[in-house]
This record gives structure tokens, sequence and C-alpha cells, in this order.
């Protein structure tokens, strides 16, 4: 028998419909309640259409500071991914260095911005 695993997203949503709240729990988890999020992206396959299908949302409170490390803490999860996925290490470490680029401009506008 295959074992089968349920992952659980509940999105609080407002009047203009812009999550107020993200929360998920996986079956697997050893968490005994839901788990909190401020932001949250899904990707799925499709083999059939060869497309990407993506859910990307994240509450008001997710600052701009927030944004820059999810998606460079992403980025690198994603380089790691395409490395085990694949023989082409080269094309991992150019995305880590595409992630490391984007982080550091991210940085320099920060830095700049509060001058």
């Amino acid at each position: 028998m295959t074992k089968k695993s349920t992952i659980q997203i509940q999105v609080a949503l407002d009047e203009q419909k812009v999550p107020e709240s993200i929360e998920w729990t996986a079956t697997d988890s050893t968490a005994d309640r839901m788990n909190k999020a401020k932001a949250m992206m899904v990707a799925f396959w499709d083999g059939t259409d060869r497309t990407a299908l993506r859910i990307d949302l994240w509450t008001k409170e997710m600052m701009v500071d927030e944004m820059a490390d999810f998606f460079y803490q992403t980025l690198m999860t994603m380089a790691d991914t395409y490395q085990r996925a694949t023989p082409w290490a080269d094309q991992a470490n150019d995305m880590r260095a595409f992630a490391a680029d984007f982080y550091k401009k991210f940085e320099e506008k920060l830095k700049n911005q509060n001058q």
C-alpha cells in the first residue's frame, strides 16, 4: 500500500481578497496545530501541458526585507533541488550566483533608501 500525506493550507482574506493570514499543516508534521506563514509559493508541474502552475500569496504583514529573504532562500533551495534532480551542477551554481547577486542588489537598494 502506498503511503499518502496531506498538506492543508488555509488562507483568510479581507474584503478585497487580500490575504490576512496563511496557515498550514501536514499529516506527517510533528506540530499539533496549524503553522503560521506570512507568504507561500506553491508550484505544480503539469506534464501534459508542460506548464508550471503556481500559487503565490503573501499577507499584509509581509515586510519588503522579509520578501527579499524569502526570495533569496527560495532561489537557493531551488538551486539545491535542481542539482539533486539533474546532472548539471554548473547550472545550479549559476542559480546560486544569481541569488547572491539578487540579494546583494536588494541590500544596496535598502542602504540607499535609508540614507
